[in-house]
């Protein structure tokens, strides 16, 4: 059971030390500057963590936090904003965008695996491969990047081992979180940064911000703690934040890290830069109605804590 723990841990740093590799070598390519390659020093608290965890807690992960998959985002966002922002300055280049090969159909996909093949099967190079892949269009290629990163941070919680106090079920029910977090998240980050225009630079800037602040709600764990009645001492009873700690986490999660800046964003984008499409206005009124539901939760919680709380002589 140990050897599992161990392999699990170290397999899933491997994978998350893979795909900022990638992204750095994608940086190095479009910036056409070896000096990128520096970002890879990002990766070395991931690796000190790894040693330090499989020493001391034998690979498990901790209840509330979790350091690896914070390590991981810190490895790999830099390289995001990097390649965001030389898209967003390229974006005029219609020379490029014609040459660049498109992931729009199954035909293109076929295409691009074949090539692969062939590549492989006469003993080529990684960077050959790589060179290939690098025809892939700029916008594929980063939107391939973010679907890989909110996927890996799914299954590398999946794989990690458990930390103390945390059962499969809370496990199971942060995972169907993720899921809806990093759905939500993709949205944003393609559905606003198409809407950029060339003459809006700090858009860009203002955007992947919010991307950046909402992805802090992956190393975070706290709705899976739940109040147990051992924690309180004899003759006392729960408070509210005792009692309900995992809604309130869940509404302010979504007030202060996701629905609430993505709403903020999507209006400046209607309002401040003047941009309107049907798709826009139905995610906008969804974090409307997001902020609306978790407020009337909020009431809700409170309404019946005060209940509860004047029934107890």
């Amino acid at each position: 059971m140990i050897l599992i723990k161990f392999i699990c841990a170290i397999a899933t740093r491997s994978m998350f030390i893979l795909v900022s590799l990638i992204a750095v070598l994608r940086v190095t390519w479009v910036k056409n500057n070896n000096l990128y390659w520096f970002l890879t020093f990002l990766y070395l608290p991931l690796v000190v963590e790894m040693i330090f965890t499989l020493k001391r807690r034998k690979g498990k992960d901790y209840k509330w936090f979790s350091p690896p998959i914070l390590l991981f985002l810190v490895s790999i966002i830099p390289s995001m904003w990097i390649l965001e922002l030389a898209h967003q300055q390229n974006k005029a280049n219609d020379h490029q965008n014609l040459q660049c090969k498109k992931l729009d159909s199954m035909t293109s996909w076929k295409s691009i695996i074949n090539t692969l093949r062939n590549t492989t099967s006469n003993n080529e190079t990684f960077m050959d491969s790589f060179k290939l892949l690098s025809s892939v269009c700029d916008d594929d290629w980063i939107l391939q990047l973010h679907q890989y990163l909110l996927i890996l941070l799914i299954v590398g919680k999946w794989l990690l081992p458990l930390g103390g106090g945390v059962t499969r079920g809370q496990l199971a029910q942060l995972l169907l979180s993720f899921v809806g977090t990093a759905a939500d998240i993709l949205e944003f980050t393609t559905e606003t940064l198409s809407d950029v225009k060339d003459t809006n630079p700090n858009l860009v800037y203002l955007i992947l911000a919010v991307w950046t602040w909402s992805m802090v709600q992956f190393p975070l764990h706290l709705s899976v703690v739940n109040s147990r009645p051992e924690e309180l001492g004899e003759g006392q009873s729960e408070s509210l934040l005792q009692k309900h700690r995992t809604d309130i986490w869940d509404i302010a999660q979504s007030l202060f890290i996701q629905d609430g800046p993505f709403l903020a964003v999507r209006l400046m984008i209607m309002i401040y830069f003047e941009v309107l499409h049907p798709m826009l206005v139905f995610f906008t009124i969804k974090n409307i109605l997001m902020i609306l539901l978790n407020l009337y939760h909020l009431f809700v919680i409170c309404q019946d804590y005060r209940s509860t709380a004047s029934s107890v002589p």
